[in-house]
């Protein structure tokens, strides 16, 4: 399929089938007894992209970041309202990698995808470019080719973004203090 400009409704039927594995991929990283299953979270963010979105997409890959990024703040929202009453001292430093590499292979915690998710919504204010980046690796599953045809960047850029946002990640989600950029 081309990636030319296409309407919600044309394109939904088409991608559906990615967004219901980018929604499993989501869904076997949370908790075994999650209530939401991955057709009801594609068909909610699905619902909440045509509340919030405009009536064209730039193509696939921009409806696969949409959808993938309404998937990712239902899951922190809900995350957010379970542990609503549970909330306190003693949080822990999520260590990024350990939380990239949990991603891939299991479940990961909903506190550390909170953790990641206010990171991430920081580096968004300094570096929204790098965050997108972040947000379409992380949360999407894309590969760097698939990002960079997204962001009409080359894939070096994007590995570069990359690079960057993991730092910058790790040190914020260690606590550590960022130095004034170069």
């Amino acid at each position: 399929m081309s990636d030319k400009p296409a309407a919600p409704n044309e394109l939904f039927p088409v991608i559906y089938g990615e967004l219901r594995r980018v929604a499993q991929r989501y869904l076997n990283r949370e908790r075994r007894n999650h209530t939401l299953q991955p057709t009801a979270l594609v068909h909610e963010a699905w619902l909440r992209l045509q509340n919030d979105r405009g009536s064209e997409w730039q193509g696939r890959t921009h409806g696969l970041a949409l959808g993938a990024q309404a998937m990712r703040r239902l899951l922190v929202d809900h995350g957010r309202h379970q542990k609503r009453d549970k909330r306190g001292g003693g949080v822990q430093p999520v260590a990024l990698d350990e939380l990239l590499k949990a991603a891939t292979v299991g479940a990961v915690p909903i506190e550390d995808l909170i953790e990641l998710e206010s990171a991430l919504t920081r580096l968004e204010a300094i570096d929204p470019r790098a965050a997108q980046v972040v947000s379409l690796r992380f949360f999407s599953g894309m590969s760097n080719p698939e990002v960079a045809e997204h962001m009409g960047l080359s894939v070096r850029t994007v590995e570069a973004e990359w690079a960057h946002a993991r730092a910058w990640l790790k040190r914020e989600l260690a606590g550590q203090p960022h130095t004034p950029a170069q």
